[in-house]
């Protein structure tokens, strides 16, 4: 690819051609519902209805974010290959989590938070190093702020999460010796 490009709502997109443009709208679109649906996952109630519904939407709307990335990577290489190497993590967090879930594995519960709270925070890290150089207040910060903000917010949410769960906490205290 090596035309000029177009700015989009202030976003520079490094390709004009077609093609170029209809997956990076997939993605865009994809990559709205897949955080929309990451909030509504963590928010909701875990039990059945509304958590696993939002979770599966995030799954199979960063399954399309991982293969619309792929693509962009590709004909981007090897201007784009952090993002491709921040998309491969988070769709592998992503897959772990939603397995771990699924089959049952041993300790699922801590393996779901830490593989969907992973892949958000990576998700929201591959946007923020690509966009924010482009978005107000983010475009102030400098580059590596960029790259680490997203952990600096998720992390501790994370762990607090795997020492507050409600699951986590019943299932420490029957392994508990009784006295």
């Amino acid at each position: 690819m090596s035309d000029q490009g177009v700015v989009v709502l202030g976003i520079p997109i490094p390709s004009s051609s077609p093609i170029f443009l209809s997956i990076v709208a997939v993605h865009v679109a994809a990559g709205l519902v897949c955080t929309i649906a990451g909030i509504a996952a963590m928010l909701t109630a875990k039990r059945a209805g509304r958590h696993p519904a939002a979770g599966t939407v995030y799954y199979w709307s960063l399954f399309v974010v991982f293969l619309t990335m792929a693509a962009l990577s590709i004909l981007r290489w090897p201007h784009n290959t952090h993002l491709f190497v921040l998309g491969i993590l988070s769709f592998g967090a992503g897959t772990i989590g939603r397995t771990a879930k699924r089959r049952l594995w041993r300790s699922w519960l801590r393996l779901h938070i830490v593989g969907m709270a992973s892949s958000y925070i990576l998700l929201l890290t591959a946007f923020y190093v690509d966009n924010g150089p482009n978005l107000p207040l983010w475009r102030s910060l400098p580059p590596l702020a960029l790259w680490l903000l997203p952990s600096l917010v998720g992390l501790p949410l994370m762990i607090w999460t795997l020492r507050r769960h409600p699951l986590i906490l019943s299932n420490r205290a029957l392994r508990r010796p009784s006295v």
